[in-house]
């Protein structure tokens, strides 16, 4: 990291930026072109929890390749400055790069869901088996992850 001072080195500083995230963006490569969505997520235990539909972009793309980035964001904000070279933005930020499974297992699915859930202060539990069908889950496994901020 260019900026040493802006690193978030302890790690409830990054734990606080994944649990109060609303949008995470995952990012997939295909050997072609990089490839960055924004998705609904969940944080537990150092995985990351996604769901999208059975087929798609997305699962392509995973089956191709398992590595993948994600970023995750909060406290965003723009402050003016009296030139445009004083112009800043706040924030905190983590990047992470891990690796990607689909879970095809009905329990672990579930469980995942709820982890998405709780995410958003929902409860999960009783799924719609024709939904659950039709949704993939995709847990990602962090190998590494930083933490970056400007207040």
């Amino acid at each position: 990291m260019r900026r040493r001072e802006r690193e978030i080195r302890d790690e409830a500083g990054i734990q606080e930026i994944l649990e109060k995230g609303l949008v995470c963006r995952l990012g997939l490569y295909d050997g072609q072109y990089p490839y960055v969505v924004p998705m609904n997520y969940g944080y537990r235990d150092g995985r990351l929890y996604f769901h999208c539909a059975a087929e798609g972009r997305k699962i392509d793309m995973l089956k191709k390749n398992d590595r993948v980035c994600i970023e995750v964001d909060i406290d965003s904000r723009i402050v003016r400055g009296d030139t445009p070279c004083r112009w800043a933005a706040k924030y905190r930020s983590v990047i992470g790069f891990g690796r990607a499974r689909i879970v095809d297992d009905d329990k672990a699915k579930k469980a995942g869901l709820d982890v998405i859930m709780a995410h958003y202060g929902g409860s999960g539990g009783d799924y719609d088996e024709k939904s659950l069908q039709r949704t993939s889950l995709i847990e990602v496994v962090l190998d590494s992850i930083t933490g970056k901020q400007f207040l």
